[in-house]
């Protein structure tokens, strides 16, 4: 089964897949040499979208989070595309199943969370999840007490006394991290690993999306 990672990054999302049995193709704007999924192509994601949707299995896609975070209104935060409304019009056109994944306020559909909590990894990373055909996600139970991720000056760290790692932005160290996430990601650099999706997420969703294919075919 083929699947196409829009707007792939260095690949959290593509190894993810991968484990749920996928041959993944990465696409991004950027160079990516460090990506780690089966092949990838540097060019416009929704334009490679209009022109190879139709040849994949399953779509995922990854649009920048930034118009869409809850720092967007910040002074200095500069203006971000707001894609996912002509990218879910794409990827309907293109009839096949298809991921959309952003951050908790974007504008997706009937989305599914998944935390770090939910696989045993020592994350802090809710990240929403729309699929097509509709997939239920575990129950995302309140945060026990006792979690702590902001610990020196609200630096992400376990040498400073955080239980959990933070990944975002410049607040965390990437040796922090990779450790978080059990060895995951380790091939990042920490700008990398800051936009990155951890792949016990897209594994989650893989598998349920293959057993569907696997049925439907």
């Amino acid at each position: 089964m083929r699947l196409l990672d829009l707007f792939s990054g260095a690949g959290g999302s593509a190894v993810g897949y991968q484990r749920a049995g996928f041959y993944v193709i990465g696409v991004d704007i950027r160079p990516m040499p460090r990506y780690c999924g089966d092949e990838f192509h540097q060019g416009d994601a929704l334009e490679y979208l209009a022109e190879h949707g139709h040849e994949f299995d399953v779509i995922h896609a990854s649009p920048p989070c930034q118009g869409y975070s809850i720092t967007r209104n910040m002074p200095w935060v500069g203006k971000y595309p707001r894609l996912i409304e002509p990218l879910r019009e794409l990827l309907i056109q293109s009839g096949k199943p298809y991921v959309i994944e952003n951050v908790p306020g974007a504008p997706l559909n009937n989305p599914i969370v998944l935390c770090g909590l939910m696989f045993g990894l020592r994350v802090i990373r809710h990240r929403l999840f729309e699929t097509f055909p509709f997939s239920l996600g575990p129950y995302h139970q309140p945060h026990p007490d006792g979690i702590k991720t902001n610990s020196f000056r609200a630096y992400s760290s376990f040498e400073n006394g955080a239980t959990h790692i933070a990944i975002a932005g410049h607040n965390f160290r990437r040796l922090d991290a990779v450790a978080a996430l059990k060895g995951d990601c380790d091939w990042m650099t920490r700008e990398e690993l800051a936009e990155s999706i951890p792949p016990a997420y897209t594994e989650y969703i893989g598998r349920r999306l293959m057993a569907i294919l696997e049925m439907t075919t």
